[in-house]
């Protein structure tokens, strides 16, 4: 392989990039060799750099802080993330909130009043005012004319939701327009996917139980006798390594999601598989092989066992059990789970701290869902177990209808090509930055960095804004109240008069510029 350094411009898709420490990313792609840790604050907001190992996606303009690796161009030019996240913003920060009209429409209005009021006080001073009145009755007018600009008026909305937009930006929040951001404020519900949003989305092994004794399988016991033995995955001992080794030689020649999950999990123990012979797949049932002259059966519960009390309370969390048998002999339990994100609970605890009902939709069985929702502080009434993906929608607009308050908005946060109707349905649509394009499309609001706690700043950063707002607002009417009169009534020269409107509109932009000063 011959490697070549070429301008930025020059990459195209499919060309093979090798990235060394320190060096900048520059375009989109996944690694194909070798592994990195990557620091995606630009983009996401995440300060803590972000391991990468071969087949996970690396973005554009992203800095390489340790480890060399070689990536393939996926996506140049207009195409990378950088690209469309900047394209994303000036959009949204040229887009008009429903609050900008009103200021649009009240504007309208003003400007004739304002005209009328001018000559009104010209006429006013050149008939009723002292000798030479001409003079004072067209300084006083035009008085009038300058300190009734509405720059402040107009300046008021769209300077906030600029520096809104970025700010959002700078936290992994694109806002695609401002009515968006306006409308989460007002949010009083949230319905969120479980799979792929609440979850990872890829299933994990979560928890080993050695049941029987198992000799002669590797010629070592491999498998010791433990009562009532439930150990977490991240606390391996040498037998549920064993377990573990055996499992996944099995599944490896298996493509069953559950199968992969447990060839991953030794994958990252770093375990030796064992050599399998006569694999057989059965359908509907599990796999099953022969490990050192042992039959080795990894799957569903036999029909002439029962289920057990260990494997029922792994089931009763929302879990799937897998049954490992030795000659027909059950020797272990294996349960999986899509493991809850980490800011998932956190964040659903502060949305509903800020009075917030929250809702969870699934297409899982009714006993997992309600696990699931258990474990998130999520109402049992609130879970929507079942739910077939062409009737997400249906059920967000069934929401809405139930909302009293004509003010409350409701909100769905997801990331799939099934939640995309939904996405479009509510009033304001959230899409997570790992979900497909159609439901990124579909949703006003992405969340760039993957993280729940990004739907929490999305809100607060839409009370700061709408505040920032509404006291500019205010600022430029009481401004505009207060002076017309002084300057109609003579108070005021047209010089004074055009600091004190260039004075209203910094303090406009100043006080917009504020919010960069906001927690969010």
């Amino acid at each position: 392989m011959i490697e070549l350094k070429l301008p930025i411009d020059q990459i195209k898709v499919g060309d093979l990039i090798r990235v060394r420490p320190g060096e900048k990313i520059p375009v989109d792609g996944a690694i194909i060799e070798g592994e990195s840790a990557i620091d995606e604050s630009m983009v996401t907001g995440e300060s803590m750099p972000v391991g990468k190992h071969k087949g996970d996606t690396v973005i554009g303009a992203t800095m390489n802080k340790s480890g060399s690796f070689v990536y393939k161009a996926t996506k140049v030019g207009k195409e990378t993330m950088l690209s469309q996240i900047i394209k994303l913003v000036e959009e949204a920060q040229g887009s008009k909130a429903p609050i900008q009209r009103l200021a649009d429409i009240i504007s309208s209005y003003f400007v004739p009043i304002v005209i009328m009021l001018a000559i009104s006080t010209f006429v006013g001073w050149y008939v009723f005012g002292p000798a030479g009145g001409l003079v004072l009755a067209m300084l006083n007018s035009i008085a009038v004319l300058i300190i009734a600009c509405p720059c402040a008026m107009g300046l008021a909305t769209p300077t906030a939701i600029m520096v809104g937009t970025g700010i959002g930006a700078e936290h992994g929040v694109l806002i695609k327009d401002a009515e968006s951001l306006e409308t989460a404020h007002k949010v009083k519900t949230i319905v969120f996917d479980k799979t792929g949003t609440l979850t990872k989305g890829k299933p994990e092994v979560t928890n080993l139980v050695i049941l029987n004794e198992v000799k002669d399988l590797d010629d070592e016991v491999v498998v010791k006798k433990q009562k009532n033995a439930t150990l977490d995955s991240s606390v391996v001992s040498l037998p549920q390594n064993d377990l573990l080794r055996i499992v996944a030689s099995v599944e490896k020649n298996s493509e069953h999601p559950l199968g992969e999950a447990i060839v991953k999990k030794t994958e990252e123990e770093k375990l030796s598989l064992r050599k399998v012979e006569g694999f057989r797949s059965i359908t509907g049932k599990g796999v099953e092989g022969i490990v050192n002259g042992k039959k080795v059966y990894v799957g569903k519960t036999l029909d002439s066992h029962p289920t057990g009390v260990q494997a029922q309370k792994l089931l009763n969390q929302g879990k799937t059990v897998v049954y490992v048998y030795v000659d027909e002999k059950l020797v272990g339990l294996i349960a999986i789970a899509d493991t809850i994100k980490e800011s998932a609970k956190e964040a659903v605890q502060i949305l509903r701290d800020l009075g917030i009902e929250i809702f969870m939709i699934t297409g899982d069985n009714k006993q997992t869902a309600e696990a699931i929702g258990k474990q998130l502080g999520i109402k049992k009434e609130n879970v929507l177990a079942e739910v077939l993906p062409e009737e997400k929608e249906k059920k967000v607009k069934e929401l809405k209808s139930k909302i009293q308050d004509l003010k409350s908005k409701i909100a769905f946060v997801g990331d799939g090509i099934n939640d995309a109707p939904a996405l479009a349905a509510a009033d304001v649509g959230i899409a997570m930055g790992s979900g497909t394009d159609v439901a990124i499309d579909a949703a006003g609001i992405t969340l760039v960095n993957k993280n729940l706690m990004s739907v929490v700043s999305t809100i607060q950063l839409s009370k700061q804004t709408m505040k920032t707002i509404k006291f500019n607002l205010f600022w430029a009417f009481a401004y505009n109240i207060v002076l017309i009169p002084v300057a109609m009534m003579g108070w005021i020269s047209p010089i004074l008069a055009s600091g004190a409107m260039a004075i209203s509109s910094i303090s406009v932009v100043t006080n917009s510029l504020f919010l960069k000063k906001a927690k969010i």
